[in-house]
């Protein structure tokens, strides 16, 4: 030890050294801060104030279609809503820059300018006859006073010009050839008289099955894919109720008994309502009395100017004033309040859930604090990727909580529609294939369908190999031969025999007199007989149809190839998400 004192001072020494260094660059101050954005698409930053900004617009859109303010509910839905639009956002902008899709300044003018301008160019400098107003378009553009607008105009037409160029490019890729237009057509107008025997799954007995656990385990070994499961989630819960109480009716009656004597004395009924916050709106129309509903039936018994004691219906408490009558019809407002919770009961509620939140957290368990304050508690389920939780309806507020957490975590309090909630997470089961025991009844379900289908199709090739018509198989089986006119090739149900696409395709493949072999269906096996067929005839293929299917056909190809493209983007690109660490 003391041979090595000189090289540990020396060690301490250039210790210290490096952490007064590391403490002048601010290093650990770095560390605690933590990450800088809001997450990131393969190293491009997403930030916090475009995020922002983007669940703001959906506030403010919110609020002008309804009135009212966003719930944590509806926040908690825009909050996925505007991350994956950002994500989405900066996924094409990568691949757009990859294709080396660009636009350019003549581009843009020609947006503005052009013989065609962009629609939104159209929406805002449109005269009252129609023509674009060229003159206020060059005063955006060149004023100083407008700038803004022009920099944020000239960068949404760039966007939009720059994705119109992605679409062309993979609808490029995406032709639908004269083929596939003509195919579209005879499927769409070939014509089918058809008689058939229909043979159920359902008619082999049980006994016949005879499956052993070794074929229901080779079935589960060969189609474990059909057995995957998504992570899923088992907790716990408490609720504090939101609902009203008989406290807040007779405050809410108390209310509008106050209000009597002020609405009779208004001279002006529709501004009383209104500085009032009537949950009814002024109705400026006279109603005959026939037609008045049975809880407003009290106004036909009031004076005009007359204001009527609390009615109370399902969801309302009202006062009813008559302002006018003319022969069998009168006129008459309603001064409403909807029979809510009060703000001190949602504020005792939340109180309370935060109350025991806290205690359940940092001083005892949730189970002993719940025991404590006499709360019931109830267990869910809820699987990753669907937000509908039995018990407690659709939350995406729960799901992003499980989403992040472990076992063991408790949930701050979350707010829900009629309750603020608190949950504990008892178990995660991470995403994989369900074990064999777990589904075997479902394996049972399975294998017992496909032998039904190999012996219903073993017992009637048998038949069809002996008796040959459909007369005759009939005859033999005690069947009545269905028929069904009008069977076009594009159709998906059979009358009498329900949905079964693939019957009809073996169906219409055959030529006229013609009867098939055995075809398995969904639900059973069929003999079909073609009685009359008529084909369609190409030379009715209009160039304006031919058009229009193939229009079809390429947006048809363009949405399904769009919707896979991007979840391969998304599941190649390195996404980081950051929002539970800096927004929590």
């Amino acid at each position: 030890m003391r041979n090595s004192t000189g090289i540990i001072l020396w060690v301490l020494i250039g210790s210290f050294g490096l952490l007064w260094v590391l403490a002048d660059v601010n290093f650990f101050d770095a560390l605690q801060a933590g990450p800088n954005s809001l997450g990131s698409v393969n190293g491009e930053k997403i930030t916090n104030e475009e995020y922002q900004s983007r669940i703001q617009y959906y506030s403010n859109a919110y609020s002008q279609q309804t009135g009212n303010s966003m719930t944590p509910e509806m926040r908690a839905f825009y909050e996925n809503q505007a991350w994956d639009e950002l994500v989405n956002s900066r996924l094409l902008d990568q691949k757009m820059e990859e294709l080396g899709i660009t636009v350019t300044d003549q581009e843009i003018l020609d947006m503005v300018y052009g013989d065609n301008p962009a629609p939104i160019i159209r929406q805002n400098f449109t005269r009252e006859d129609g023509t674009i107003d060229r003159a206020a378009i060059q005063q955006v553009l060149s004023s100083s006073e407008y700038s803004q607008q022009a920099v944020a105009l000239e960068v949404q037409l760039r966007n939009q010009r720059r994705q119109q160029k992605l679409q062309n490019f993979i609808a490029a890729g995406l032709q639908v050839t004269d083929q596939e237009v003509e195919d579209e057509y005879i499927r769409n107008n070939t014509i089918a008289e058809v008689n058939y025997l229909r043979f159920p799954f359902s008619e082999v007995a049980e006994q016949e099955l005879n499956i052993s656990d070794s074929e229901l385990r080779s079935y589960y070994n060969n189609n474990k894919e059909r057995f995957s499961r998504e992570e899923s989630y088992r907790f716990r819960y408490v609720t504090f109720s939101k609902l009203p109480t008989a406290e807040d009716t007779a405050q809410i009656i108390e209310d509008l008994r106050e209000l009597k004597t002020p609405f009779a004395e208004s001279e002006n009924d529709s501004l009383f309502l209104s500085r009032q916050g009537s949950s009814t709106d002024y109705n400026s129309s006279f109603v005959s009395e026939d037609d008045i509903r049975d809880e407003y039936q009290a106004v036909l018994d009031l004076n005009v100017g007359e204001v009527s004691d609390v009615i109370l219906t399902a969801n309302q408490a009202a006062i009813l004033k008559k302002e006018a009558e003319r022969g069998n019809e009168v006129k008459f407002q309603i001064m409403s309040y909807n029979i809510q919770a009060l703000p001190a009961t949602i504020d005792d509620a939340n109180e309370r859930a935060a109350d025991f939140e806290f205690f359940a957290s940092e001083e005892t368990d949730f189970e002993e604090e719940a025991q404590s304050r006499d709360l019931e508690i109830k267990e869910a389920f809820a699987t990753k990727g669907n937000d509908f939780i039995s018990g407690l309806g659709t939350s995406q507020q729960i799901m992003n909580f499980l989403d992040r957490s472990d076992e063991g975590d408790i949930s701050d309090v979350l707010e829900l529609n009629s309750d603020f909630v608190v949950l504990e997470v008892l178990e995660v089961t991470p995403e994989g294939y369900r074990p064999f025991e777990e589904v075997r009844t479902q394996v049972e379900n399975l294998v017992n369908i496909d032998r039904r289908k190999e012996l219903t199709e073993e017992r009637v090739q048998g038949l069809l190999n002996q008796y040959q018509t459909l007369e005759a198989i009939a005859e033999q089986t005690d069947q009545e031969i269905q028929s069904q006119n009008n069977l076009r090739a594009n159709a998906t149900v059979i009358q009498g025999a329900g949905r079964e696409p693939m019957v009809i395709g073996a169906v219409l493949s055959l030529n006229e007199g013609q009867t098939s072999d055995v075809i398995v269906g969904n639900s059973a096996a069929f003999i079909v007989e073609v009685v009359n067929k008529e084909e369609a005839d190409l030379a009715n293929l209009t160039p304006q149809t031919r058009n229009e299917i193939r229009q079809r056909l390429e947006q048809r190809k363009f949405e399904e190839f769009n919707s896979i493209w991007l979840e391969e983007l998304r599941e190649s690109a390195k996404i980081v998400d950051n929002r539970d660490r800096l927004l929590r």
